[in-house]
């Protein structure tokens, strides 16, 4: 089988597609013929260096596809499956191996390509707006990178839940995205401060969801209404800074959190529940999935060069 694989850290360019046995699934694994890979910002970390991984590795954490193979074992799936799945290293390739526990059915009516595109991203909007910060009726919450591809879902999510939703974004071409997936009001990064102010009579969001990090962390504090929640679930900017937490205090007695997904799956049931929230809300039309770009396994590097650049306005997926 054709697999993208990393056997030195550094520049795209390091990804290579390796000819490989396709492998034999153990007890209580399956192995997945795979329709489609994510493409996603820890798979560049991964393989630039930001994170350490032993060589060389099989690139991809998120793809959806059939049951191609069983090994022994009792369980609800069976061969000819349509799945996916989150959090398995190994995606940029024909066929992986995943544990049974880790795969989610993907019901009739769910395109395999829209269900490996939304799978990580959906379920991360899912907690976020859920969970982390519960939107309730009425409130009004701020959301960066709105024209990404989590970005998107997390707008149509938090409208689903009934909040007023302000967006932004670096481009006006991104905010009409924004826009398109309901956002009721958009600024560019240099504004969104005084936007903020203006629309909300002073008053403030009551949430933040930031993935932006260290260019949008300080003026989004500055956009909480007092004992705001500000939701710092990403860094496409940088990290941010170590902060005081008196000015916490200052600015309304506010709320800091830095979640991540995987505290949100800590059972079997939260992956079931969330996957199944995402999927069904697609397939009744209630949640759209943009797709940005697609790109062969042998276009890997043109595919992390491409979300690097943060100019996609959607999901990039690899197509093997």
């Amino acid at each position: 089988m054709k697999a993208v694989r990393v056997h030195q850290q550094g520049e795209p360019e390091v990804m290579q597609v390796d000819d490989l046995p396709i492998p034999e699934p153990g007890a209580g694994q399956a192995r997945i013929k795979i329709a489609a890979s994510g493409v996603n910002f820890i798979d560049i970390y991964q393989r630039s260096g930001g994170y350490k991984v032993p060589m060389p590795f099989t690139l991809g954490q998120e793809a959806a596809g059939t049951i191609d193979a069983i090994g022994d074992s009792v369980t609800d799936f069976k061969v000819g499956d349509r799945v996916a799945y989150a959090f398995v290293l190994g995606a940029y390739a024909e066929y992986a191996i995943v544990a049974l526990e880790k795969l989610v059915p993907v019901p009739d009516g769910v395109e395999l390509r829209q269900a490996a595109a939304s799978i990580l991203q959906g379920m991360t909007a899912h907690y976020l707006v859920s969970d982390t910060f519960p939107i309730q009726p009425g409130q009004a919450v701020l959301v960066h990178a709105a024209a990404g591809a989590t970005g998107q879902l997390l707008v149509q999510l938090a409208k689903l839940r009934g909040a007023r939703v302000i967006a932004t974004a670096s481009t006006e071409a991104k905010l009409k995205l924004a826009q398109k997936a309901g956002a009721d009001d958009a600024f560019l990064y240099e504004n969104f401060e005084a936007g903020v102010k203006e629309i909300t009579g002073g008053k403030g969001v009551d949430a933040v969801y930031d993935s932006v990090g260290k260019d949008t962390f300080d003026r989004s504090l500055n956009c909480l209404r007092p004992r705001g929640y500000m939701v710092l679930f990403g860094q496409s900017s940088g990290a941010v800074p170590p902060l005081e937490p008196q000015i916490l205090n200052a600015k309304g007695s506010l709320f800091l959190t830095r979640p991540s997904l995987g505290h949100y799956l800590l059972t079997r049931e939260e992956l079931l529940g969330r996957a199944g929230d995402v999927f069904g809300w697609i397939k009744e039309g209630k949640l759209k999935v943009r797709i940005d770009s697609e790109f062969p396994l042998t276009g890997a590097a043109e595919a992390h060069h491409a979300l690097n650049s943060r100019g996609t306005t959607g999901k990039v997926l690899l197509i093997p």
